[in-house]
């Protein structure tokens, strides 16, 4: 599966998926799945990097102290939103706003999309930020902020 960056506005973001065929039923109920486990983990403060203790402190967490005072200092990282994922032939599309929450965000969604790519969905291709030349974009209903 191929990552394609392009201009990314945190506040108002569309990420494009290509499909190697037309995606089933099946697949795009899973595809809604992954999308919304990943926003409720988003909108919940959970891509916060500014504390991630336990990956950092190394392979072996046995008996780790954990720093409650540091995990309070963090700057809370939330999602804001998420719009329905839209399809046309072989594409796929939905909208996000970012909010406060960290680019790790982005690099989650990646893994997720990359496991399942080899398992289940045959993705080709995820493009995060800019515009699909065939596929035109209005401003999103949902978006606080002018573009």
């Amino acid at each position: 599966m191929q990552v394609t960056f392009r201009e990314v506005d945190p506040f108002n973001c569309w990420l494009w998926l290509r499909f190697a065929h037309v995606p089933s039923h099946g697949e795009r109920k899973y595809l809604d799945g992954i999308l919304d486990s990943w926003y409720v983990i988003g909108r919940l403060g959970g891509f916060n990097a500014e504390n991630l203790q336990a990956h950092q402190e190394s392979n072996d967490l046995s008996f780790m102290n954990y720093d409650n005072d540091q995990a309070s200092l963090a700057i809370p990282a939330l999602m804001h939103n998420l719009g329905q994922v839209e399809y046309k032939d072989s594409w796929a599309r939905f909208w996000v706003d970012f909010g406060t929450c960290d680019s790790i965000s982005i690099d989650i969604l990646i893994n997720l999309l990359s496991h399942t790519d080899s398992q289940l969905l045959d993705l080709e291709e995820i493009v995060i930020g800019g515009v699909n030349e065939s596929w035109d974009i209005d401003e999103h209903p949902d978006a606080i902020f002018e573009p």
